[in-house]
C-alpha cells in the first residue's frame, strides 16, 4: 500500500534528517489515521514540493526529497456548476482522475448559480479538491479558480503562451476525443450543465478554438463527465506514463 498523504506547508528548505511538525486539520489527521512511531508518510505543500518521511514522536522526519512531475499535457475542467449535492461528487472525481485546474463556470442554463455566495461555495470546492487529492496519493492539489461568468472571459484564465487546446465536451460532436490531436502543453476541458451548451456559448468558446467533441455513445451526466474525459487523456497522452509517488 501507498504511504499516506498529507497537504501541508513544508518548511522553506528541507533536507534529509530534518524534522518539522504538522498542525491544524493534518495534525488532526494523523490522529484519524493512527499513524505510529516508524510508519511512513508523504507531505506535500500541494503546488510542486513534496517530502518522504518518517513519522516520531509526533513530528515528520524527513527521508528523502521528492520530485513532483508535472504532467503534459496540463489539463484545466471548465465545470459548468452543478446542482449542490452534485457539486463536491464533480470535483472530487475530477481531482481523482488528474485536473489540474478546476474552472467554476455560471453556465446559462445551470440550475444552481453562485450569486452572492461565491466565496462560500468555491471554499467547498477547494476543500473537496484538497480531500480527494489526499485520497488519491496526489501531490499536486488542483487550483480552483474564480467563477467564469461567461465563455468570452475564458481568455483571462488561459494562457496564450502554452498554446491551449480548448475541447468542448458536446453530445451532438461527430469527432471523437480519440481523434482530435492532443499534443499541446494545455488542455482546456469544456463540461456544460446537465441542460446543455447554449449555441451562443458554443461560439463563444469556438473563438478560443473550442471544438466539440464526444467521449462515446453514452450522454454522460455533468457530474462524472470531467473524470471520463480525464481518463481518456490519460491513456491518449503521456500524463499517466510515470507514476508522480514511487
Amino acid at each position: 500500500m501507498t504511504d499516506p498523504v498529507f497537504i501541508h506547508p513544508l518548511p522553506d528548505s528541507c533536507a534529509a534528517g530534518q524534522v518539522f511538525e504538522l498542525s491544524g486539520a493534518e495534525a488532526r489527521h494523523t490522529e484519524v489515521k493512527r499513524m505510529r512511531d516508524g510508519e511512513s508518510l508523504v507531505v506535500s505543500d500541494g503546488v510542486g514540493r513534496a517530502v518522504r518521511g518518517c513519522w516520531i514522536g509526533g513530528r515528520v522526519e524527513v527521508r528523502e526529497v521528492l520530485a513532483v512531475a508535472q504532467p503534459r499535457p496540463r489539463v484545466s475542467v471548465v465545470q459548468a456548476i452543478p446542482k449542490s449535492e452534485r457539486a463536491e461528487l464533480a470535483v472530487d472525481l475530477m481531482t481523482q482522475a488528474g485536473a489540474d485546474r478546476i474552472i467554476p463556470w455560471a453556465a446559462s442554463r445551470s440550475i444552481a448559480k453562485w450569486d452572492g455566495k461565491e466565496k462560500k461555495a468555491r471554499l467547498k470546492w477547494e476543500n473537496a479538491a484538497r480531500s480527494a487529492a489526499k485520497q488519491a496519493r496526489r501531490l499536486l492539489v488542483p487550483e480552483v479558480t474564480e467563477q467564469l461568468k461567461h465563455p468570452s472571459d475564458l481568455g483571462a484564465l488561459i494562457s496564450d503562451a502554452h498554446s491551449p487546446r480548448v475541447l468542448v465536451l458536446h453530445e451532438s460532436a461527430t469527432t471523437s476525443i480519440a481523434e482530435v490531436d492532443l499534443d499541446a502543453d494545455e488542455i482546456v476541458l469544456v463540461v456544460g450543465p446537465e441542460g446543455g451548451i447554449s449555441d451562443d456559448e458554443l461560439s463563444a468558446f469556438a473563438k478560443y478554438g473550442g471544438q466539440p467533441i464526444v467521449l462515446g455513445p453514452q450522454v454522460l451526466r455533468t457530474a462524472s463527465a470531467a473524470a471520463v474525459a480525464l481518463g481518456a487523456l490519460g491513456v491518449l497522452t503521456p500524463r499517466w506514463r510515470k507514476a508522480t509517488i514511487g
